[in-house]
């Protein structure tokens, strides 16, 4: 069976284009992994931990026969070797890839909850999200991804900024001006 995963990515050190860039590009080679859609890539302020720089912030829809467990450990192979570190909860980071929704499955495990428990209030999750996958219903939402963007606040919104524009299908790690 062929699996629906979305991932979302951010970066907010060093340079964040080459990190999402660079992400992309390990996500594309590995063999159980097919990316099938890129978001666009947006600017946003830091959530949780101020003072720190601001991030990039993308979503990928990627095919796959991993288990979400396996997904998991993927990604954090990636982070890991892209020189991620783990300081604090929510601090600075080179990569951050995180499993937002693996087909309609709702599983929590020790270090994977999905859907991802805040996405449904993180424009910057939310936004690049619903370029992609609009109509992606969240049975454990009970909506759309439409829907649930939707209901972000105008102030949420404006501090989500297209930074740029990338090609969805076929174009992964180029992104256009």
């Amino acid at each position: 069976m062929t699996n629906d995963c979305y991932l979302a990515l951010g970066s907010n050190i060093g340079d964040r284009e080459y990190y999402l860039r660079q992400a992309v590009c390990k996500l594309r080679q590995h063999k159980s992994l097919d990316p099938v859609r890129l978001s666009s890539i947006y600017e946003t302020e830091p959530v949780g931990v101020t003072g720190q720089p601001a991030f990039l912030n993308m979503v990928l829809h990627l095919k796959t026969e991993l288990t979400p467990g396996k997904v998991l450990e993927t990604t954090q192979s990636i982070e890991q070797g892209l020189d991620r570190v783990r300081h604090e909860r929510w601090g600075p980071r080179t990569i951050d890839l995180d499993i937002l929704l693996y087909n309609d499955e709702n599983i929590k495990m020790n270090e994977l909850y999905i859907p991802h428990p805040r996405m449904h209030e993180r424009a910057f999750v939310l936004i690049p999200l619903n370029e992609i996958a609009a109509a992606q219903y969240v049975s454990n939402y009970k909506q759309t991804i439409q829907e649930l963007t939707d209901q972000l606040s105008g102030r949420e919104k404006e501090g989500v900024r297209l930074w740029r524009k990338c090609s969805g299908r076929g174009g992964f790690g180029l992104f256009e001006n």
